[in-house]
């Protein structure tokens, strides 16, 4: 009888969507707790239920998983178009990103928003490249701006999905699981006056290394970042193979976190080589805190897209205009913004997932990438 409970408690699980998993342990025990009074305080002794319980019990319990697979069937019915989103988002119209709920209730329109960056570098000095950028943007919404460190990329995803992060700047390869798990819907991207935007996938080692080429790979410990991100891991998985390497297989991957931490790895001799950001790398020379003098490029990619600045789909679709608006025309001139990545961009330029982020989307094809809570965690990996 347990085997058979423990059957049927999976399959009303997987009904009652709408209850999520803790609501649904909520409603077991509630059931059990329900089902144990049916005529008398006892029926339910040392584990055991009586003939009347279990009947109570399961009255209750198939009411409900019918429910859920009535509610289940009319939300499917709703959408007739997903794509990779998550259950709980739809895409009517076809452009790859989460609707705007139809139902205005869901509506968000908060007094405070928050905003967050892509955890490349350490978040507290990033707040401060954004303050002007965050004060603006409390002036064009008329909101509160808060800020929001996120130590990882499923940390920032996280918080989208569950409503507690507004804005947000998403790097590349997680702004693919963002738009799928969390309904964030890019919008802009740091780019020159001339529309100009992008950074490579660039194949570093240390200069007093024997390493000169992608082949010589092989039988190497090489650093990758996470395995969400695109220059540190999704596209040199992709494109490696087309060069006689698979990452993997024909060379040791040990994932370091960050872009900066694969940079500083490969400078103190920790990995041999690594797959990276040239942005990143970029910015680290700028600051000083590397000597380019000690790191010989092997290898560098087309460009691809950098960080996305976009928002939560479900904001109220007025707050959602305003937000846009304040990236394209938020003037950098004088700004922190400009100090810290103005020898790669002065503004900030419109884009669309659907057309910027295709590259992205191939390669992750490429490498079977499933957008799931699972793949998720492993965006944890350090």
């Amino acid at each position: 009888m347990t085997s058979l409970l423990c059957g049927v408690f999976v399959l009303a699980k997987s009904f009652v969507v709408p209850l999520g998993e803790r609501g649904v342990g909520f409603l077991f025990r509630y059931l059990f707790l329900q089902s144990g009074r049916v005529g008398g305080n006892n029926l339910i002794e040392e584990g055991c239920m009586t003939k009347l319980a279990w009947k109570s019990f399961f009255t209750v319990l198939v009411a409900i998983a019918c429910a859920g697979v009535f509610a289940f069937s009319a939300s499917a019915k709703e959408c007739s178009n997903r794509g990779d989103l998550d259950l709980q988002y739809c895409d009517e119209n076809g452009d790859l990103v989460a609707d705007t709920p139809e139902d205005k209730s869901e509506w968000l329109d908060p007094s405070t928003l928050v905003f967050s960056y892509t955890p490349v570098e350490d978040p507290s000095v990033y707040e401060n490249v954004f303050t002007e950028f965050m004060d603006y943007l409390a002036e064009k919404t008329g909101k509160r701006i808060l800020w929001y460190g996120a130590e990882s990329y499923a940390a920032q995803v996280e918080a989208m999905r569950s409503g507690r992060l507004h804005v947000a700047g998403i790097s590349t390869g997680p702004t693919v699981f963002a738009v799928n798990l969390a309904g964030y819907v890019p919008a802009a991207i740091m780019c020159e006056k001339n529309g100009n935007f992008g950074y490579k996938l660039q194949l570093i080692t240390h200069k007093d290394t024997d390493i000169t080429k992608v082949e010589d790979l092989k039988g190497r410990k090489v650093s990758h970042v996470t395995p969400s991100s695109n220059s540190g891991n999704q596209a040199p998985r992709a494109l490696f193979k087309d060069m006689g390497v698979v990452p993997g297989e024909d060379y040791e991957v040990i994932y370091s976190g960050k872009h900066d931490n694969s940079i500083m790895g490969v400078v103190n001799k920790d990995y041999e080589a690594a797959p990276v950001a040239s942005s990143v790398l970029d910015r680290m020379v700028t600051k000083g805190v590397v000597d380019a003098d000690n790191i010989r490029i092997i290898w560098e990619s087309d460009p691809f897209p950098t960080t996305s600045y976009g928002y939560a789909h479900n904001l109220h679709p007025d707050l959602q205009k305003k937000i846009k608006e304040a990236f394209l025309t938020f003037d950098w001139t004088g700004t922190a913004l400009e100090q810290e990545f103005g020898k790669q961009a002065d503004q900030f330029c419109g884009i669309t997932f659907e057309k910027q982020w295709k590259p992205i989307r191939i390669i992750q094809k490429e490498n079977n990438t499933v957008y799931s809570r699972d793949a998720l965690h492993q965006m944890k990996v350090k």
